[in-house]
């Protein structure tokens, strides 16, 4: 799909998501903390859906691989003007922060861009995945175009990684989370690629992805 209708179909799509899903009226960004978490002007913290982009430790400031890339492309984003929070199933995280699709005044997608843009990847969370199809397009495009991120990963691996169709993660072989997958629910995949290639996100306890964020 050439990018022009590639972004117009993003565009189209923000416009069009129903006016009920939307909290409130527009938003002032006050801080950003990294690629997918901001806190607005009301002292709310806001944690982008469907997405996870590279850390940075509040306390010792050690940055994952593009962290400090994928924050100032954020802050480019939302700081320009006033953003608008899209709500999925789940509104809140454990944590209380609020869980949103970030729309700028434009129509476009903030957590769709910082994954087009290779910056994050997709972290499907059931049952939040109202855009699942539409950031999975996106990064298959970051992934076809080696941008950001990708550039570290490589399609060919000796390495087999076991799937869960049920949380949309993926494990290594020896991961005790893996090991309890039932046969119904497990996929298997050859490379790192081809899990992220299905949307699959990495497990945080065994880290089979650790190489995007070194």
């Amino acid at each position: 799909m050439p990018l022009r209708r590639f972004l117009a179909r993003v565009l189209l799509t923000c416009l069009l998501a129903c006016a009920s899903g939307f909290s409130g009226g527009p938003q002032k960004v006050r801080t950003v903390y990294d690629g997918d978490t901001v806190c607005l002007e009301n002292h709310r913290q806001v944690r982008y859906i469907g997405i996870d982009a590279p850390e940075i430790d509040p306390e010792t400031h050690e940055a994952e691989y593009l962290a400090h890339r994928a924050r100032a492309f954020n802050k480019d984003l939302v700081e320009r003007g006033r953003i608008r929070l899209e709500h999925d199933r789940v509104q809140k995280d454990r944590y209380g922060r609020v869980l949103a699709y970030v729309i700028l005044k434009d129509g476009r997608m903030v957590n769709a861009l910082m994954v087009e843009r290779g910056l994050a990847y997709v972290m499907t969370t059931p049952p939040n995945m109202k855009y699942t199809s539409l950031l999975l397009d996106c990064q298959r495009r970051a992934m076809r175009g080696n941008r950001g991120i990708w550039r570290r990963l490589s399609e060919k691996s000796g390495i087999r990684y076991s799937g869960n169709k049920r949380s949309f993660r993926f494990h290594t072989q020896d991961c005790p989370f893996g090991k309890k997958i039932s046969k119904r629910h497990r996929m298997e995949f050859n490379t790192l690629y081809e899990a992220f290639w299905a949307g699959y996100s990495p497990c945080d306890a065994c880290r089979p992805a650790a190489v995007l964020k070194k």
